[in-house]
């Protein structure tokens, strides 16, 4: 502050007072007007310099600004533009720009296209950003996703959404103009691994994020795929990370491992998932065989086959392969591309096509089956057959009864499968070659050798006089009714039965005759028992009075032999009338002549 700044009337500071003369009173009776003034010493000024702190604050004020405006300047980076689909979760002023958690920038401004087709998105990068916006650097918003695979982005519910950038391979070409991603990639630029391209006949529900495993471990993802043009493979881009990208060899093989596999066979039913996750959002698998595992990896880009399931893959390490063509002349229903070819029950081979051909030498159509016979899955002892000596080798076995036959697979779900088996049985037949391929005769179905049994049983049946035999039945069961409802039968069934009444009334005759004498019988063998007695008596007494080797005592022993036969017959005879009193009048029956 100066003196000039000093109020009127008063002293500057530090200066003395003035001296101040007493004041005049007026005396009585006299106005004040009349009374003179006082006279007043002049002030006198000093200049001098005097610091206040309140000019602090606007000096304060001063630097900062200035400090701020050096700083912004410093740090601000060149203007980019982002072109989104949407502005969804963005705000001018406040969305920032960031990597691994780092602002980078601020939108500035949000604009419709001229067009209206997208939004522009002007955003200011801060100077340390400028030598990662190049042509590879990616751009895409962060915000809450949910994906059948993943949940990403929950934490910009409460934080906002924000703009990720991923700054890709160094050392690129200056950009900037740039359009936003609105999905996030799968893989980020610094992440180490390989990318693998797999070239499939369908992508499936494979889509960008898809995992990829390794013996059920998480190894990769899939970062998307092309299309290609009509009638070309999917090209589907698969990246594995390090150290799981030592594990893929040239000899890999990579197969669907997406959803559920159902396999209804022998065995019964197998239900095979490799995850959860594959479930929901699909996935890859692959394996190396051992032998292959001492080999160098598999160079970055390189191409592999993508297989529709694991047996399909696992066959295709097997790299010698024989071509066939079988012959059908019945249904194929059941029996599809990739259906297995069997010797003895194992699986030698696959159905590669199946088409219908019509032959016009003899007007009828047959089905010709391609097979391809992997030699490699039969272990052989001594050297393997030369290609030219395959064919010989096929002929000798179609001469010792080898055919091709459809056997039933799965009984639920009608599936067929391709069975090489010797029919020692079967007609003679040659080996012949059509192009490439062996033609191999093929054998009826174990079905259609019934229903051709039935067929040929069925045609016999109709060249039967069958209404010529019912006509002659018919006769024959009219003539039969006739006799059994005729005059002649009844009269001898009638005399049939007088003839049975008249015998019935002489055994009861003869019975009520022969029952006395019958009852006699056990008298007249008693009686003779006692001859018997005292014949022998008579015997002893003659004996010893005319010795025991006379003329006389063997006449007597035999005649005493002869009565006790003659006895023994009236017994028995006896006893035969007691039974059978009928075998008085019908003589002795066979039942009888045995006894």
């Amino acid at each position: 502050m100066s003196d000039l700044d000093t109020p009127p009337g008063a002293a500057p500071p530090g200066a003395t007072p003035p001296e101040v003369a007493p004041r005049q009173v007026a005396p009585p009776g006299v106005p004040p007007a009349e009374v003179a003034p006082p006279e007043v010493a002049s002030p006198r000024l000093r200049r001098g310099w005097h610091f206040s702190l309140i000019w602090l604050i606007p000096l304060v004020a001063l630097v900062l600004a200035v400090y701020l405006g050096w700083r912004n300047q410093a740090e601000r980076g060149p203007e980019i533009t982002l072109t989104f689909l949407s502005a969804d979760g963005l705000t001018a002023g406040q969305t920032k720009v960031r990597h691994k958690a780092v602002d980078l920038g601020t939108v500035r401004s949000i604009n419709l296209s001229r067009d209206m087709s997208h939004v522009v998105v002007r955003v200011e990068m801060r100077r340390e950003a400028t030598r990662v916006l190049t042509d590879r650097a990616r751009f895409w918003v962060v915000r809450p996703r949910l994906t059948p695979g993943n949940i990403s982005g929950l934490e910009t519910i409460v934080s906002g959404s924000y703009i990720e950038l991923d700054p890709g391979q160094p050392d690129s070409k200056p950009q900037r103009r740039f359009t936003g991603l609105e999905e996030p990639p799968a893989v980020r630029s610094d992440e180490p691994g390989r990318t693998f391209s797999l070239h499939a006949a369908r992508l499936g529900s494979l889509g960008s994020g898809s995992p990829i495993f390794y013996h059920d471990v998480t190894v990769g993802e899939v970062l998307g795929y092309d299309a290609g043009a009509p009638g070309d493979p999917v090209t589907v881009h698969a990246f594995v990370r390090d150290p799981y990208a030592q594990y893929v060899h040239d000899g890999s093989f990579f197969w669907n491992a997406s959803g559920l596999s159902v396999e209804a066979g022998a065995n019964g039913l197998k239900l095979q998932l490799e995850s959860i996750q594959a479930v929901l959002a699909g996935g890859i698998a692959f394996d190396t065989p051992e032998e292959e595992r001492g080999s160098p990896a598999a160079a970055d880009g390189a191409a592999f086959t993508l297989y529709a399931d694991q047996g399909t893959a696992e066959a295709s390490q097997y790299r010698e392969r024989i071509s066939f063509l079988i012959h059908f002349k019945g249904s194929v229903r059941g029996l599809g591309v990739g259906a297995p070819v069997e010797l003895y029950g194992i699986q030698i081979g696959n159905v590669t096509d199946i088409s219908l051909h019509f032959d016009r030498s003899t007007d009828t159509p047959d089905v010709p089956v391609r097979i391809e016979v992997e030699p490699e899955r039969i272990v052989r002892s001594g050297t393997p057959p030369k290609p030219e000596e395959v064919i010989d080798t096929v002929r000798e076995m179609v001469r010792r009864g080898l055919r091709a036959q459809l056997r039933s697979a799965n009984l639920l779900t009608g599936q067929l499968t391709l069975a090489l088996d010797f029919f020692p049985a079967a007609p003679p037949a040659e080996v012949s070659m059509e192009g490439q391929d062996i033609v191999l005769p093929s054998e009826p179905t174990d079905l259609e050798n019934v229903t051709r049994a039935l067929s040929d049983i069925s045609q016999k049946l109709q060249r039967m006089p069958l209404d010529e035999i019912a006509q002659n039945l018919n006769n024959t069961l009219a003539a039969v009714d006739k006799i059994a409802n005729g005059a002649e039968l009844k009269n001898a069934l009638e005399s049939m039965a007088a003839t049975m009444s008249s015998a019935q009334d002489l055994v009861r005759k003869v019975d009520a005759g022969i029952t006395p004498a019958l009852r006699r019988l056990p008298d007249i063998a008693a009686q003779l028992d006692s001859t018997l007695d005292r014949a022998n008596k008579l015997v002893g007494s003659v004996n010893g009075g005319y010795g025991e080797n006379s003329e006389f005592r063997r006449d007597l022993e035999r005649l005493l032999s002869q009565v006790a036969d003659t006895a023994r017959s009236v017994r028995l005879l006896a006893d035969f009338l007691d039974e059978h009193p009928e075998a008085l009048i019908r003589g002795r029956t066979g039942a009888a002549r045995e006894r």
